[in-house]
């Protein structure tokens, strides 16, 4: 085999892709460390201001547990009355966008950013992700970058997301496929 697939030596981190500067993203990982994690259950509101704080854009009634991590809290946006559970990983290389009435259930693994595995420097790269309305990921889904959930869609526990899913389907498995639509109940 000719030359290196993977020279670890020369990645870099690409010129302003955190969105701050690294002392601001260290402050963040204190704070989340120190007040956000160690808060009591029940203060969502004071885990919804430190996110706002630091940049996060956080609707009104929204639940994050505190063993919620959130990589840059200044690319996530989340929706009114969402809810982020238990040891949920919003890991915001890129921006992750939460619509309303939308849960992301506990372990759960929203991936906004990948590796150039065909370079030898393993670029960094990050690409959106959508979770649009009234949306449901169970729990220990993946769900990969540039992926769009669908409004009204659930994503069955223990998934793996690397395509948009469509809005008001039922779908699970590694990869995801889709299983049927959901039903609803109009008030």
């Amino acid at each position: 085999m000719a030359g290196r697939i993977q020279d670890l030596s020369r990645a870099k981190v690409p010129p302003g892709f955190r969105g701050r500067p690294a002392w601001f993203v260290q402050l963040w990982w204190i704070v989340q460390g120190v007040l956000f994690h160690a808060s009591p259950q029940a203060f969502y509101g004071w885990r919804r201001f430190l996110l706002r704080s630091f940049g996060a854009r956080i609707g009104k009634g929204v639940r994050i547990r505190p063993s919620v991590t959130v990589t840059y809290p200044w690319k996530l946006s989340i929706g009114d009355w969402s809810w982020v559970g238990d040891h949920a990983t919003l890991y915001t290389l890129g921006q992750i966008t939460i619509g309303e009435n939308t849960v992301v259930s506990q372990h759960s693994y929203l991936c906004a950013a990948s590796h150039d595995y065909t370079r030898p420097t393993f670029d960094l790269y990050a690409q959106e992700i959508h979770v649009e309305s009234e949306a449901w990921i169970a729990a220990h889904v993946f769900v990969g970058p540039g992926v769009t959930v669908g409004r009204g869609a659930v994503v069955g526990a223990c998934s793996v997301v690397l395509k948009d899913v469509p809005a008001g389907m039922i779908c699970a498995g590694n990869p995801v496929k889709v299983l049927r639509v959901r039903p609803t109940e109009v008030e």
